[in-house]
């Protein structure tokens, strides 16, 4: 896609490293909340992690809410690693699934990807400039596969899609704002659970033309 160039064609073992990198995504989130000491900006003393009150990002730093050491980092760092892998593999092959070569695809591949690559500066500190430009990229991105779907007549796929999208912008609207902050622990997790779920359609989909 870049200066004419298209990825190969992927075999079926490659699309399924993405659906595998999500599942150890979930099962080593877990193993990193189950870790962690405690803390949430609302509850600073509480014991261990909430699903209500704390940020899945929370497991991602040094230290706790509370001050203590974060045993829990090294396994969600080891989680975000996958996850984000299997996404740049499905992103990386999606123009071959696509019809024709175009200038939209060609911003849809670039600016997807260095969304996810973004990403992995989330370990570094750097969390709300990684949040805004990965958003940014991101949200670029994914508008210019919805263009393509939507001319392919995916319309579950567009719509789902769509929806995502949606929430992930109500989400990084609380973010900035501070409207209903209390809620956006929650709101992060529908929105990750909500991308996971359309992520898994996709890949399954590419895997079927395979």
């Amino acid at each position: 896609m870049i200066f004419g160039y298209r990825p190969p064609s992927p075999n079926r073992f490659i699309l399924v490293m993405p659906l595998i990198g999500m599942g150890l995504f979930i099962v080593f989130y877990l193993i990193a909340a189950f870790m962690y000491p405690g803390g949430s900006w609302k509850f600073p003393g509480a014991e261990g992690f909430s699903f209500w009150n704390n940020y899945l990002c929370d497991l991602l730093d040094h230290y706790a809410v509370n001050g203590e050491l974060n045993g829990g980092r090294y396994p969600s760092r080891i989680a975000l690693g996958f996850l984000v892998s299997g996404l740049l593999l499905i992103w990386f092959y999606l123009p071959g699934f696509l019809p024709k070569k175009s200038f939209n695809q060609k911003v849809m591949w670039i600016s997807g990807l260095l969304a996810l690559i973004t990403t992995f500066f989330l370990t570094t500190g750097t969390h709300d400039i990684t949040v805004r430009i990965a958003g940014g990229l991101g949200t670029l991105a994914f508008l210019c596969l919805f263009i393509e779907l939507f001319r392919m007549g995916l319309t579950r796929l567009f719509i789902t899609g769509m929806l995502c999208l949606t929430i992930f912008l109500i989400n990084y609207y609380i973010y900035e704002t501070g409207t209903y902050i209390m809620v956006l622990p929650i709101i992060q997790k529908i929105t990750f659970a909500a991308f996971i779920s359309w992520f898994v359609v996709l890949n399954l989909a590419m895997i079927s033309k395979v």
